[in-house]
This record gives structure tokens, C-alpha cells and sequence, in this order.
């Protein structure tokens, strides 16, 4: 019997800490955790909206690991504003390079690095990875950078995705992933069957990029990805081609490798992909709230069924993006791309969604908590579960 007994004590044991290292956090550069608590975000409702940049266009927006805010925008020359105070005021543009914006900026959280990627022009265009060392102040070009051909002989352009991401959950951890596309034959409707999405991810710190297999959809571009917290890769991505099925919506598909293949693609119904009253979709934002165990995912596009690009929106997923059963406007005027991202647990910027989009001109950004997108229209694609809103 006292046998039998230990034998089960080691089972539930064993049982505990499995459970336990699911939800384990791990730490950034900076000493913090990466991931905390749903408390911060639930406050009470919080929003506001600022100016960003006076003109161009291109918005990518990260946090550092101490809770800095940047945004990052360029179509000719790529800038950085910095906010060191949560978002409440943002200091002067910094230039990162003279070119063009090529999305993607990502946050090393191992170092505490971040990388912003600058093409000469529009791609394909020769491209230069830019470090910066100190909170996006001074900025060095990466003489090293490596990114390798695809399975199909191409080498990956950057333009024009979401902010790239550091894995934290399962074997690839530290691994960073971000967006990618190929541009096929070229940047013309005619050539939009050529096109397709991609991703590349270093588990060297940057120095060389592998891509993964293409998103197994045909005339797709600019994609958005965030890890959920078993490790699971989820994918989101506009479309161009408008001979393929229901051509105005979303696109996803999840990775179970690390960001290195893609499976169960599907179109999101729920989720436009910009203006609904043509074949031409509009860059999207995605991150996941920083949460221990849950997968809450934003995302922000245009929702608009008029002939302009306007009504930037935000949506809410409870569950790595299978439903999103709620959404909020944001600005009921022009908009255009934009980019999203969340605050760090235990720096200025906790308890905040950031997001960073295209105005005409220029660009503003939005502060926002969740609290603030629970009060906003219900979609009838699933429920906010009760361990939210409690």
C-alpha cells in the first residue's frame, strides 16, 4: 500500500509541475518576466489618441524590453519616435536609414536588441538590417545579415508586414520570427497569382535568416504572426488576388514547428481585409497581450464597405484567434495600415494596447487597455468568456 501510495504521489507530482511549466514564464534582458498578469489590463477603461508622424506612411510599432514605445514609419526615409513614459508623450523623430519601411521591426528579448529592416526602395530591393542597442536612440547597420532563398529559389522581401517576435514557449524558444512575402513576377495586379507570404526566423540573434515554407495559399501579402502560449504559431494575412475564394477577408493558418511550415489554412469571415468594396486588401496589425496561459489576441484593420480607406478598427480574440467576438472602432475618419503591440509586464507600458496607424496624412497612435475593447460591438463569432469579463 505505502508503495502504491508513493508511486501516486509521484504521479500528481510529476502531474503539478507539467502543469506548472505551461504557464513557466521566462525573462527578458531587461530582468522582467515576458509574460504576467490579465489584471493590468482590465482595469478601468482607458483610451486615448495622439499624432505620431506628419507625413509618409508605413507604421511598424514594438516595445522595448524596458518599456519603451517606438514607432517606427518611413516610405523614404525610416524614423523612430520613443516614448519613455508609456506612451504619454513621444520625443522627436530619430532617422534609422534613409529607404523604405520594411516592416517587421523586431525585439530581441534574450538580448534586448531591436532590429528594424530598411530596402533600398520598393521591393524586391536590397535590404540592410539596422540595430539599435539603447532603445531605438543610435541606430548601426548589420554588416553580417544573411537571408537565405525559399524553397521556390526566391529570397524573401520584408515589405510591407507586422513587427516580428522572440518565441518564449517550447524547443524554438528565443527563436525570432517574423513576416515575409515574395513579390513573384513583380508588384502588379496582373502578377498577383505569383505572389505569396512567407516568414523568416534566426535562432542566431539575427545573423542569419532561414525562411519558412510559403503560407499554402497562393497571392497572398503582408502577413501578421504571434506565438500563443503552448508555442503555437498563429498567422494572419491579407490577400491580393481576387480570383481566390471570398478575396475581401482574412486569411490564417497556425505552425506547430516554430514558424518553419504552416498548416489548416482557412479564411477568417469575421475579419476584413480592408475596404470590402474592391480585391485589394490593407495591411493589418496582430499581438497577443503578454499574459501567463492565455492566448488574447488584437487585431486592427480598416472596417469599411465605402470606396476610401477609413474606420480603423480593433478586434478581440479569447481563444489564439479561432473566434473574435468583439470589436471596436477606433477613429471614424481616414486610416489606412497599421500595426499593433502590448505592453511588458512590470515596466510603464503594462497594462496597454498600442496601436500605430496610417491617417491622411501621416500617422497617429492609439493607447488603449481591454477593458476599453469589451465595451465595444459584439461580432455573433463566438463569446467573451466569463474569466474575462470577472
Amino acid at each position: 500500500m505505502n508503495s502504491l501510495r508513493s508511486r501516486l504521489t509521484a504521479v500528481v507530482a510529476c502531474l503539478f509541475l507539467a502543469a506548472c511549466a505551461t504557464t513557466r514564464t521566462t525573462t527578458t534582458a531587461a530582468g522582467k518576466p515576458s509574460e504576467g498578469r490579465l489584471e493590468p489590463f482590465v482595469g478601468a477603461a482607458a483610451f486615448d489618441l495622439r499624432a505620431g508622424f506628419p507625413r509618409d506612411r508605413h507604421p511598424n510599432v514594438v516595445v522595448s524590453v524596458d518599456g519603451t514605445v517606438l514607432l517606427v514609419f518611413g516610405g523614404s526615409s525610416v524614423q523612430v519616435r520613443r516614448s519613455e513614459d508609456g506612451g504619454e508623450t513621444f520625443g522627436p523623430a530619430i532617422l534609422i536609414a534613409k529607404g523604405i519601411m520594411g516592416g517587421g521591426v523586431t525585439v530581441d528579448e534574450t538580448t534586448g536588441e531591436i532590429l528594424a529592416f530598411v530596402e533600398a526602395s520598393h521591393p524586391p530591393a536590397p535590404l540592410t538590417i539596422y540595430r539599435s542597442s539603447d532603445d531605438g536612440k543610435s541606430w548601426q547597420a548589420q554588416v553580417d545579415a544573411v537571408v537565405q532563398k525559399d524553397v521556390r529559389g526566391n529570397v524573401p522581401s520584408m515589405h510591407m508586414n507586422e513587427h516580428g517576435i522572440t518565441l518564449r514557449h517550447g524547443p524554438h524558444a528565443g527563436r525570432l520570427l517574423r513576416a515575409a512575402r515574395s513579390y513573384g513576377k513583380g508588384n502588379a495586379p496582373a502578377e498577383y497569382s505569383t505572389h505569396y507570404t512567407t516568414a523568416i526566423y534566426s535562432d542566431d540573434g539575427g545573423s542569419v535568416w532561414r525562411p519558412s515554407a510559403p503560407f499554402p495559399e497562393q497571392g497572398t501579402g503582408e502577413a501578421t504572426l504571434a506565438e500563443l502560449s503552448d508555442g503555437t504559431i498563429y498567422y494572419n494575412s491579407r490577400v491580393h488576388w481576387q480570383e481566390r475564394e471570398q478575396y475581401t477577408r482574412r486569411r490564417c493558418a497556425w505552425s506547430h514547428d516554430g514558424g518553419a511550415t504552416w498548416v489548416d489554412w482557412q479564411v477568417v469571415p469575421v475579419l476584413p481585409d480592408g475596404r470590402q468594396d474592391r480585391p485589394y486588401g490593407c495591411m493589418g496589425g496582430l499581438t497577443r497581450l503578454p499574459i501567463a496561459g492565455r492566448d488574447i489576441l488584437v487585431f486592427s484593420n480598416i472596417d469599411t464597405s465605402r470606396a476610401a480607406r477609413e474606420r480603423i478598427t480593433v478586434w478581440g480574440s479569447f481563444d489564439g484567434g479561432k473566434t473574435w467576438p468583439v470589436k471596436r472602432l477606433v477613429l471614424d475618419g481616414p486610416s489606412a495600415y497599421s500595426s499593433l503591440t502590448a505592453g511588458r509586464p512590470e515596466t510603464v507600458s503594462e497594462g496597454f494596447v498600442y496601436l500605430h496607424f496610417e491617417t491622411n496624412p501621416g500617422s497617429h497612435v492609439a493607447r488603449f487597455n481591454l477593458t476599453w475593447l469589451l465595451a465595444g460591438e459584439r461580432t455573433g463569432d463566438g463569446a467573451v468568456p466569463a474569466w474575462v469579463t470577472e
